[in-house]
């Protein structure tokens, strides 16, 4: 088997990085940066979301696992105190897979440049370059409403916990094929209206935003941001790409929230 290892960057995600990748050659695995069928992100979910955009061209070939060096992550399931156990799991055991659904975007330009393509595990944001944000929402194909505010948040269901979260989206459990559209402060009075709620969208549900008056926005992809200019359309749907986590041991999605947001432990 060939793995590779990202890390954080502090010293002590270093140091375990350095120590898995000796363990793990003891056992004769290979270590490969180029094809991976497994990679093994050091650090915490910012690391495996760094991860998951350098291998999101191999999702069908490459499988993540996360130790996490910092508080508990979503997407990092083993602490440093068990790097031994998890090396003897990756070199002993067949793993299991456990799929997770991602979000596409497509931005399309007025000027007839080739279009943008993008994944995201958590997350897209579309917000203006200077003022109100001002979009025309389509859903599958027919006009939905004309958005006014700070911007708009389309999140996977592992990304529901993140961003979404605190601008009062549901949290909705990765088995579901969906994506969740949330407003960022939107303008709602007598004159301007928008559903005013989250709205989750089957996987065969395609969601695109028009500009009004407006052409050049950032856009994030996770923790990515960019600045697109003369924008036509954002198309937003679940991709037909999946991440492919590895899995040694039970890491139920429920308990991960739970201990995240509830427990005081």
């Amino acid at each position: 088997m060939k793995f590779a290892i990202t890390s954080k960057g502090d010293s002590n995600s270093n140091t375990l990085m350095h120590k898995i990748k000796m363990y793990l050659l003891d056992f004769n695995l290979q270590y490969d940066e180029d094809q991976p069928d497994i990679v093994i992100s050091v650090g915490g979910d910012g690391t495996l979301l760094y991860a998951f955009h350098r291998y999101c061209s191999r999702l069908d070939k490459t499988a993540f696992v996360g130790v996490h060096t910092g508080h508990l992550g979503f997407y990092a399931d083993w602490v440093p105190e068990e790097i031994e156990k998890l090396v003897i799991a990756i070199a002993k055991t067949p793993f299991q897979v456990v799929e997770y659904p991602l979000l596409e975007i497509i931005i399309r330009y007025q000027n007839g440049e080739r279009e943008s393509s993008y994944l995201a595990l958590n997350e897209s944001t579309v917000k203006s370059v200077e003022g109100t944000l001002v979009m025309d929402v389509d859903i599958r194909g027919q006009h939905f409403e004309r958005f006014r505010g700070d911007g708009l948040c389309i999140a996977t269901p592992s990304g529901s916990t993140a961003y979404n979260k605190a601008l009062g989206g549901a949290i909705i459990h990765p088995a579901i094929p969906a994506i969740q559209l949330t407003e960022i402060a939107s303008i709602n009075n007598r004159v301007f209206r928008t559903v005013g709620s989250p709205l989750i969208l089957p996987g065969h549900h395609t969601c695109t935003l028009k500009p009004v008056n407006q052409t050049d926005f950032h856009v994030t992809i996770d923790h990515l941001t960019l600045l697109h200019k003369d924008v036509k359309s954002l198309q937003f749907r679940v991709a037909d790409n999946m991440i492919r986590f590895a899995r040694f041991r039970p890491f139920p999605f429920w308990k991960r929230v739970h201990d995240s947001f509830i427990s005081n432990s």
